[in-house]
């Protein structure tokens, strides 16, 4: 926007005896409809979750030990 342009006010109080407390809930209200914004993205899924990479435990003697060892 150039100088020479006036810019439009984005509120304009109609009621003569709003009180600046009444204008300033109506901008709060304004303020936090804008703020939303977009949606959270998402975060990817840990692969600690993901059951094809984990070895299926059985139960047995010292299955808790194999239950901690690598492959």
């Amino acid at each position: 926007m150039t100088d020479n342009q006036e810019q439009k006010p984005l509120l304009k109080v109609i009621d003569q005896n709003a009180t600046p407390e009444d204008v300033a809930a109506i901008v709060a209200v304004f303020a936090a409809m804008g703020s939303a914004g977009e949606a959270p993205k998402k975060k990817p899924r840990s692969l600690w979750a993901t059951p094809q990479l984990r070895t299926p435990l059985h139960p047995g003697p010292n299955a808790w030990r194999a239950s901690g060892l690598p492959r």
